[in-house]
């Protein structure tokens, strides 16, 4: 019996790096659960479960877009403070202007809802695209397009809104954040799901299935893990970066107006910090920062692992400080584990 033949550098045995790359965050989620739940009997409650995935389908939604992003080997830092313009034009529309912005309870007031929430997501993909164009056009880096579209959008919320609130929605409108569906009463109002989780499963569903199984995923693919190869084979790279900022600010415009339905108001300051919790999740999920590696599933669970962590230490009466601490260094760990885990398989060690 021979040994099977291998080029060199490569091994034929299983690739154990990989499968721990994989595995680590479904894993580190999983040690989590077991944690609180001996920590704090709270924690598994379906009460608590659910407000777990409400709280984190806002972050989720724009971390599905920032995945398609990152896959081209790009980057937005510009994500909380668009999603604030988007929540504040919804804001603006649903009101019918800043006269009432503060007036609660006036259902005839304003416009309905849908034009809220389209509103939201034309501003959403409007900024998305100038970014985007930005990028393939002038060929600016996205980081440096980005960091300015950062505070471009905060001081156009500030400017559209006259640096306060508006606040005191429809019924129309606060039902997309408030509702909890029961499913024709096949659940238990505890167990009830609520909206913006909802959306947040439809999308992530939605996602998957376009990278996975369409012309357009492939491209993006191509795009973050070879330009120059997928230029050769007839992709129009310029044009998927381009798609790609769209598609993030159209989510950027549904998590706002979610988000602004569940407050039942919209704020200049929303969204502060948010880009460090998008990334974090995308790339605690396995979609490596250089392109071309990750997929949507692996960013739901860098968004509950998150979710989960900043949960279960509000449970636990631990400080925010210390958990920016935890997950800043969370994030720096899931980076160069897949740095590692990278290298590891480059040269087979």
């Amino acid at each position: 019996m021979t040994d099977t033949p291998t080029v060199e550098g490569e091994r034929s045995g299983p690739d154990y790096l990989f499968i721990a790359a994989k595995l680590a965050a479904p894993v580190f989620l999983l040690l989590l659960l077991v944690v609180f739940a001996t920590l704090e009997p709270r924690f598994l409650s379906p009460f608590n479960l659910f407000n777990v995935l409400r709280q984190v389908s806002f972050t989720g939604l724009i971390a599905i877009g920032m995945t398609f992003v990152i896959l081209t080997a790009g980057i937005d830092l510009s994500v909380g403070s668009l999603l604030a313009l988007c929540g504040m034009a919804a804001a603006y529309v649903a009101k019918g202007g800043l006269a009432d912005r503060f007036t609660v309870g006036a259902e005839d007031a304003g416009n309905p809802a849908f034009l809220a929430f389209l509103a939201a997501i034309a501003v959403g993909m409007a900024g998305g695209a100038l970014q985007g164009a930005a990028i393939t056009r002038l060929k600016v880096p996205p980081f440096v397009v980005t960091l300015g579209g950062l505070t471009a959008f905060r001081g156009a919320t500030l400017l559209m809104s006259g640096g306060g609130p508006i606040s005191g929605f429809a019924s129309d409108f606060t039902w997309w954040g408030q509702t909890r569906l029961q499913f024709w009463g096949l659940l238990e109002r505890q167990y009830a799901v609520p909206v913006p989780a909802l959306v947040f499963i439809l999308a992530a569903i939605a996602a998957h299935l376009v990278l996975r199984y369409s012309r357009f995923g492939l491209h993006v693919y191509a795009t973050g893990g070879n330009p120059t190869a997928a230029n050769l084979n007839g992709v129009p790279t310029g044009r998927i970066v381009l798609l790609v900022y769209v598609i993030v600010g159209f989510f950027c415009g549904l998590s706002a107006f979610l988000l602004s339905a569940r407050l039942n108001s919209s704020e200049a300051v929303a969204g502060q910090g948010m880009e460090l919790d998008v990334i974090a999740a995308v790339v605690i999920g396995g979609t490596s920062l250089f392109g071309g590696v990750g997929n949507i599933l692996g960013t739901v669970i860098g968004v509950l692992l998150i979710g989960v962590l900043r949960n279960g230490l509000v449970l636990l009466n631990v400080s925010s400080f210390v958990q920016m601490i935890v997950i800043g260094l969370v994030l720096v760990a899931a980076v160069a584990f897949d740095q590692f885990a990278t290298r590891g398989r480059r040269t087979g060690a």
